[in-house]
């Protein structure tokens, strides 16, 4: 037989009130209608005791009154809201405003670096030289993501260039210049040409057919490219030359097929400049190169670059077109004579002050880039009175056109790029030597010119404590 349930009534308290106290609770609710429940009231006194403030503002919040009828019913003008707390901005050292929410945590920052990647800042070193960063090329703000993103791509570069070597040249032109910039400080081995390649012009064109990805224009894909930092590329094994050939390829017309029509369009050769709207170069060599670079290599792609209006050549050896025979003896068959095979001798700066082959080098480099407003000679004192010395060319006496030639620039840095503490009287004495002829070769353009240029700024170390030994010449 099935079991009898029977349904308990009332097995739980119920929320509602019986039917029998309804009369009463009616007659309750009418009166205590707008009273507050109990959870309200205890809702108010915790805000009360974490705010004591909370009841003077609650009666502060009254309905105001027009100014006319709070006369004429003599009603107390309403108390004024009381001032905002002014907002704290949040600003680190340098005066920049941090951005809002918690700091980062340390592990963010804290990013792991290998060994050849050496810890390095805006003002950094190569070797014991100071260098200085092209003048208003792009700089990513310490700290920021898109700083420690190529900072990290830079330090790990060997895997990167293989990972990303399709997406590297679609990168915008400013972070093009970022990251070879970031590459040639924090990767030991520094950049190579192919590595120019990949980020300048891509893969070659028979990696990027197996993917069906057409070969880009570099003319039009760097068009707006205008800062290319080669810093510590010349002299690591890679010649001038060969980064003149890169920036300026030849163009081969011999082999083009002849037209069917007069009239047909001429086929693209290609573009003359990988860089075509170059103006801001820095060559700059690292102290201690293996391979120092050719002035006549410079002289060679000077006159391809007529747009350039800044120039970093710090740590040049001193100007000259041969420099590997400086040493070297020829006989003369007819008189039996021993002369220098080259225009410079050992002696010729140190005991004859002769200075004529780097002044005929300089004068050729002035007149192939007229447009100059930025020279950065850092690292360059030995060679400094070349700057000013005259030579004989044609029973004439010529020199460093610094009112024509190089009119335009407005900036010259003739600093020694020391950054180590100087700790004996000789090298003391030499970077006063060259402190002497940074003067006087700012007296010199300044003479020069006489009012015919513009204004120069001579950038020079600032010394206090000269020697007594140093000398003045």
């Amino acid at each position: 037989m099935p079991k009898k349930r029977h349904q308990t009534k009332y097995s739980k308290p119920p929320s509602v009130a019986p039917p029998s106290l309804s009369s009463s609770s009616s007659s309750q609710a009418n009166s205590g209608r707008h009273a507050r429940s109990v959870n309200e009231l205890l809702a108010d006194m915790r805000r009360s005791r974490l705010n004591p403030h909370a009841v003077q503002a609650s009666s502060q919040l009254a309905p105001s009154v027009p100014p006319s009828i709070r006369e004429i019913l003599q009603i107390p003008e309403t108390p004024a809201p009381p001032p905002r707390r002014p907002q704290r901005q949040r600003r680190d050292v340098n005066g920049r405003r941090i951005p809002p929410g918690p700091p980062p945590p340390r592990s963010w920052l804290s990013l792991h670096q290998p060994v050849h990647a050496p810890a390095t800042s805006e003002d950094s070193t190569v070797g014991r030289m100071q260098r200085w960063p092209l003048p208003g090329m792009y700089h990513p703000d310490d700290g920021s993501l898109v700083d420690i993103l190529l900072r990290r791509i830079a330090a790990d570069w060997p895997a990167q260039r293989e990972w990303n070597r399709f997406y590297l040249y679609t990168l915008p032109s400013r972070m093009k210049t970022a990251l070879l910039y970031n590459v040639s400080i924090l990767y030991r081995p520094g950049l190579s040409v192919e590595d120019l390649k990949l980020v300048l012009m891509g893969p070659p064109q028979s990696e990027l057919a197996q993917y069906g990805i057409a070969m880009p224009d570099a003319g039009i894909l760097n068009e707006d490219m205008f800062y290319l930092d080669l810093t510590g590329l010349v002299g690591q094994g890679v010649s001038l030359k060969a980064i003149g050939d890169l920036l300026f390829p030849a163009t081969d017309v011999s082999d083009r097929d002849l037209q069917e029509s007069w009239d047909a369009p001429e086929p693209s050769i290609g573009p003359s400049q990988l860089v075509p709207n170059l103006t801001h170069l820095s060559l700059a060599v690292s102290p201690g190169a293996t391979h120092p670079p050719y002035w006549r290599h410079l002289l060679s792609i000077s006159t391809k670059m007529g747009s350039l209006t800044h120039l970093n050549i710090s740590g040049w050896p001193a100007p000259s077109l041969t420099p590997n025979a400086m040493l070297a003896k020829v006989v003369s068959s007819t008189t039996g004579r021993t002369s220098n095979y080259g225009g410079t001798n050992p002696y010729s700066h140190i005991l004859d002050d002769d200075w004529s082959e780097a002044v005929l080098v300089l004068r050729r480099l002035s007149k192939a880039l007229y447009r100059l407003e930025y020279l950065d000679l850092t690292g360059c004192g030995d060679w400094l009175p070349a700057l000013r010395k005259e030579a004989e060319s044609e029973d004439t006496q010529i020199s460093v056109d610094w009112a024509s030639d190089w009119g335009k620039i407005t900036t010259l840095k003739l600093c020694s790029g020391y950054v180590a503490d100087v700790d004996s009287t000789a090298q003391l004495t030499r970077l006063w030597q060259w402190k002497h002829q940074a003067v006087a070769v700012e007296k010199h353009i300044i003479a020069q010119r006489a009012g015919r240029g513009r204004f120069i700024n001579v950038e020079m170390d600032i010394l206090v404590d000269e020697p007594r030994v140093a000398n003045a010449g």
